[in-house]
């Protein structure tokens, strides 16, 4: 156990030291950001800081002052010491990358007030003074001796800015006309509007007049030029809205104010021109704080017990999926509960069996590796205690789950305890079907359009 211990007022003596040396790196000035909220550009906007006087991303100046405070409250003279006053003098600024090393040294001791004056001086890794100053405090007339404080891991989130990047890119392209089906309430109204005021999407909206224009109406909605297909209720409106994707006047299709298993009923009925020869299936798409890029999990909303042939589809989907969204080559976990192939444990065959898929050429577009455990498909460290050789194995970009029960509560262990946003489409039908929660936000809502704008182009060929 490490302990930290001070100096005396008695004990100090004129020239007595001590150091730190702290490289600067881009979560210190995130960190201190969000601290102080000093969100000056010069510090976190790096192109703006290209144009600025130093032509980089430069600390806030207090990052230097707090680290001449912590010399002095853990090293000298160290815990009791109070503060009286600092002056600073900032005399060249601290870029990322460098080292800076913070000296404080004892220049005076003020004997009837127990007080100390002492030099500060801050320099980089060349030598140039970076700050110089001069700190008063009242030393500490008892001796401490305490074990040193353990400080928390700080991972720092930007909530929503993958999904920004997501939108911004798919904004780039010309919207797809969708149908929102039954959006009888503020939610699904509200979701569809924003996505067009975006510039997502050019909404139609299928399902009663009435209702509709009511949920507009508390919602503070204009529809002003949107189209409104009347149908009289929920059942007629997803039949009215698969016509419309059948006969091309929308590329997609996006869930209102009614039941999945509705609305999906109606695009596998036997009447409907939807299907195709591939198993329908729901991918989500994760923006997960702790993992470095997208996380792709399927299915967790459309097949309970899905067959070694479902599964197939639901590779390929997911796949073709993370292809459409940018990665070049989308690396696919198939989960179980264990790594070996045991066949008490279905899962983990038929995880090998699309592995052998994927080999023959049945699966395309991807890397495929299982069975995996979740968490050495997600953690280099567990993969290599596991002594996993695999290029999916801790970096899958892609988890197909053995079923919906598993499926449902990964996605939602990620939302509610990891803090994951998460958007999706349903994917297997001549158009992507956009699937949204009552619990969705907007953020969730236009990702899940972004999503489909962009499988739906690169469907068409319009990018590569």
């Amino acid at each position: 156990m490490q302990y930290i211990e001070n100096k005396t007022f008695d004990e100090l003596q004129v020239g007595d030291t001590a150091q730190l040396t702290r490289t600067l790196k881009q979560q210190d000035i995130e960190l201190f950001a969000v601290m102080s909220g000093d969100v000056n550009p010069a510090h976190v906007d790096a192109e703006y800081a290209k144009t600025d006087i130093f032509h980089k991303v430069i600390a806030q100046g207090m990052w230097g002052g707090a680290l001449i405070s912590a010399v002095l409250g853990t090293e000298l003279p160290g815990p009791g010491t109070i503060y009286i006053s600092q002056s600073l003098h900032f005399r060249k600024p601290v870029g990322l990358g460098d080292t800076v090393t913070v000296r404080v040294t004892v220049r005076e001791k003020l004997v009837s007030k127990k007080r100390v004056v002492l030099d500060c001086l801050c320099s980089n890794q060349i030598g140039d003074t970076v700050i110089e100053g001069e700190a008063e405090v009242i030393a500490p007339s008892k001796k401490v001796r305490r074990p040193r404080a353990l400080l928390p891991e700080v991972h720092l989130h930007e909530h929503g800015a993958a999904f920004q990047l997501l939108i911004a890119t798919a904004r780039k392209l010309k919207p797809i006309k969708t149908a929102i089906v039954h959006p009888c309430d503020e939610a699904s109204l509200t979701g569809a509007i924003a996505s067009m005021r975006e510039g997502l999407i050019v909404p139609v909206l299928v399902g009663p007049r009435d209702k509709i224009e009511k949920a507009a109406k508390e919602a503070n909605l204009k529809l002003g030029g949107v189209e409104v297909v009347d149908a009289p209720h929920s059942h007629a409106a997803a039949a009215q809205a698969v016509k419309l994707a059948e006969t091309g006047k929308v590329a997609a299709l996006m869930k209102g104010a009614l039941h999945t298993d509705e609305l999906m009923a109606a695009i596998v009925g036997p009447d409907s021109n939807l299907k195709t020869g591939r198993r329908m299936s729901h991918v989500f798409v994760f923006d997960v704080p702790h993992y470095p890029k997208s996380l792709y999990i399927t299915d967790a909303a459309i097949n309970i017990y899905p067959s070694l042939d479902d599964k197939r589809d639901i590779v390929q989907n997911a796949i073709d999926l993370a292809l459409a969204l940018g990665v070049e080559r989308p690396k696919v976990a198939i989960l179980s509960a264990v790594e070996t192939i045991t066949p008490k444990i279905k899962s983990t065959v038929e995880a090998a069996a699309l592995c052998k898929m994927a080999e023959r050429g049945q699966i395309t577009g991807g890397i495929l590796d299982g069975p995996l455990a979740f968490d050495n498909a997600v953690s280099v460290q567990a993969a290599k205690s596991k002594h996993i050789v695999s290029l999916v194995a801790g970096d899958a970009d892609i988890l197909v789950v053995p079923d919906l029960e598993s499926g449902n509560m990964v996605a939602k262990q990620l939302t509610y305890l990891a803090g994951a946003d998460g958007a999706g489409v349903v994917l297997g039908a001549r158009v992507p079907i956009i699937l949204t929660s009552r619990a969705d936000g907007s953020l969730a809502r236009l990702a899940s359009c972004a999503v489909a704008r962009l499988f739906v182009h690169r469907r068409s060929g319009l990018i590569s």
